[in-house]
């Protein structure tokens, strides 16, 4: 774009269908959707239901049928529809009511693939799934690759650096693990995949997907609580080689006529937290980011992102100074606080996959700080001990003091840990165990002695509980982060449930209360939040994180792991997940949730490829787990409001904007109202939230 713009990128408006007719058996709806070659809003489709006629005493059945027919006569192209005929692959709907599927007659051509793969320059890949090679019936069975396959399944490597593969398996419903004795089968991953390295591929892809009505998915490393890099059938854009850095002294945005003079790094969409940490780590800086190698910039920053720099410079989003995103319709736009305002303010935390991709990002930079990091447990060894909640809400309640003085960290809360002993061994007691850390200092006494008022109360009060303390001074971020980045197992079937905390959780709510509540709830808490979240100023004016973040104190995180196809399981842990969250929104029910720290279910059921189909549903009975539409999400309810507060409305309008034709599409995920996913189709609702 050639001149600074305002406001939303314009894009084209979709152009919908004709006006048509449905049939649905014992109901005969009529929906209107435009005239051809009109295009108009969503707020003036009208879909008028007609009940059986016998049910209709003012409209005789004569001069029903007769409406019946008139109607047939005016559209000649739909008689197929209400003759009940339909496509192959494409049970009981029209070609252009669903995305385009691979068993689709419109599926793209072999010739027309190999022209797409010439247009980018030989980086599309038609991937298998990896855990393919240990299946003796798939074309790409490899017993010697097998074994590696499996020993690498349960890393965070392995599933990033994989162009089809994510890191929890239920988003490709498990459709392929490297396991001979389970199903395998492509239906579960995307079909196609553009290794994307520059911007040009990214915007080719989206072309291509729009053109052929192919459904779109983006991958940097797969690191995604909600399954958004992934869906069956796609065009998958994997970003995770758009990599690179460049480090500024001082940084003026495109368009603007300012510079802001302070240090700055551009680095690719798909740079990860390690790359960025140790190439700044040469020049003495740091940037806000998260805690786990496999974790990319553009998710991170999507969602909002925290640290646990945070307390001292706000969220990751909140470091923004200019983005390059390719839109869904296919523009590489630039966005800061001079041009594409809304979409610069929308990106800053209003989810990842939804309102482009994007392609480099520059973020604020700061010095690397010299840290002291101190490991703790407290616990008893007495798993039965009838204070143990109340010892845990006693320390729980003194998490806004350890905030005050400047900690930050992860806490973790059960009544059956593993802890450390002090003498390089474990035990395992009731309690919690934490990472945290201070900022500025070498002497590992300071946080010691911001610990002591702590302990000294619990050695007064529950004598039989012990606490452990390993502090040990670390020379920059990346040192402390060497040592305590995440270590956990990927591979595996995990639902998350998230909330926010501010400080009045902590405060107005007795010890006994917050310690009943954390009991049941056995998960986690972040001190990542704090002053600098409060009185962030992000450039622009702000951004879409959700509002509560700037009364938040700490983020608590719940996790259920189920095993592969269990659709019973599956549905078990997800309604655990939820009912152990409830419990903390009900501590702090003005507070949201973390978007990118929460499991969503999907927008429908499931199949299983090995159990019986239920034909009136199209979809395997024995897998259901989902939800009847987009706007009830068992793993967070009224997730629009939990994941973006006072937002979503703008949010919505800014989509609607960028993306008339839900080129990009998730769940849970702004905007994705209009369409949900029926078995492995994604297919259109009408008013009433009825796939058409």
């Amino acid at each position: 774009m050639s001149q600074p713009q305002t406001g939303l990128l314009k894009a084209a408006g979709p152009q919908l269908d004709k006006q048509e007719w449905t049939f649905r058996p014992g109901v005969y709806c009529w929906h209107l959707s435009s005239l051809a070659g009109q295009s108009i809003k969503r707020s003036s489709v009208r879909s008028i239901r007609i009940h059986r006629y016998t049910n209709l005493p003012s409209v005789s059945r004569s001069l029903f049928l007769l409406f019946l027919l008139l109607a047939l006569v005016s559209v000649p192209a739909y008689g197929n529809v209400l003759s009940g005929q339909a496509r192959a692959g494409e049970p009981g709907r029209r070609p252009s009511e669903c995305k385009t599927a691979p068993s689709d007659a419109r599926w793209p051509s072999e010739a027309v693939w190999a022209r797409f793969n010439e247009s980018v320059g030989g980086r599309l890949l038609r991937p298998t799934p990896p855990g393919a090679v240990c299946h003796p019936r798939q074309v790409a069975y490899d017993a010697g690759r097998c074994a590696a396959v499996a020993a690498g399944w349960f890393s965070y490597d392995f599933h990033q650096d994989d162009p089809v593969s994510n890191m929890w398996q239920q988003f490709n419903n498990d459709t392929c693990l490297p396991n001979p004795g389970a199903p395998c089968s492509p239906d579960g991953y995307p079909a196609a995949v553009v290794n994307a390295t520059s911007a040009r591929d990214v915007q080719l892809g989206l072309q291509f997907a729009r053109a052929h009505n192919i459904r779109v998915v983006v991958k940097s490393t797969g690191h995604d609580y909600q399954g958004r890099s992934q869906a069956p059938g796609a065009l998958s854009i994997w970003v995770h080689h758009l990599r690179g850095l460049r480090t500024h002294t001082s940084f003026r945005p495109q368009g603007c006529n300012l510079t802001i003079d302070s240090p700055a790094v551009t680095a690719g969409g798909g740079s990860q937290m390690m790359d960025l940490y140790s190439e700044l780590d040469k020049i003495n800086r740091t940037i806000v980011g998260g805690n786990s190698k496999s974790v990319s910039v553009g998710g991170y920053i999507s969602g909002g992102g925290h640290s646990v720099l945070s307390p001292r410079y706000g969220l990751g989003a909140d470091q923004v100074l200019e983005m390059e995103v390719v839109t869904p319709m296919g523009d590489i736009v630039v966005l800061n606080e001079c041009q594409n305002q809304d979409l610069f303010w929308a990106v800053r935390g209003g989810g990842g996959s939804t309102f482009g991709v994007m392609t480099s990002v520059t973020l604020a930079t700061h010095p690397s700080p010299q840290i002291v990091g101190f490991d703790i447990g407290v616990y008893t060894l007495d798993l039965n001990a009838t204070y143990i909640w109340d010892m845990v809400g006693y320390l729980l309640s003194q998490f806004p003091y350890l905030t005050s003085e400047g900690v930050s960290g992860y806490s973790y809360i059960s009544g059956n840990l593993v802890q450390p002993d002090g003498s390089g061994g474990t035990v395992t007691g009731a309690g919690m165990a934490a990472i945290f850390l201070v900022q500025d200092t070498q002497d590992v006494n300071d946080a010691l002695s911001i610990l002591a008022p702590v302990f000294d109360h619990i050695d007064r009060t529950w004598p039989d509980v012990a606490h452990v303390v390993a502090a040990h001074p670390y020379r920059s971020l990346l040192d402390w982060f060497d040592a305590h980045y995440d270590r956990a197992l990927a591979g595996s079937d995990v639902w998350a449930g998230s909330h926010l905390l501010d400080a009045a959780a902590f405060d107005r709510n007795s010890a006994t209360a917050l310690g009943e509540a954390f009991g049941a709830f056995g998960g986690a808490v972040f001190l990542v939040a704090g002053r600098g979240v409060w009185e962030a100023r992000p450039r622009g004016g702000g951004n879409a994180v959700h509002p509560s973040w700037r009364r938040a104190l700490g983020h608590a995180l719940a996790s259920a792991v189920f095993p592969p196809l269990d659709g019973g399981a599956r549905r078990d842990a997800l309604a655990d997940v939820n009912a152990r969250t409830e419990l903390l929104r009900r501590l702090a029910p003005d507070m949201g949730a973390y978007v990118n720290e929460v499991s969503a279910a999907p927008t429908s059921s499931l199949l299983y490829p090995s159990f019986p189909t239920d034909p009136d549903r199209h979809t395997l009975s024995v897998g259901l787990i989902g939800r009847e539409n987009a706007q009830n999400n068992p793993g967070e309810p009224d997730w629009q409001l939990a994941f973006w507060g006072d937002n979503y409305d703008r949010l919505l309008q800014i989509k609607r904007e960028v993306d008339p034709l839900d080129i990009l599409w998730c769940h849970p995920c702004v905007g994705n109202e209009r369409w949900r996913e029926d078995g492995y189709r994604l297919c259109r609702v009408d008013d009433f939230g009825v796939s058409r």
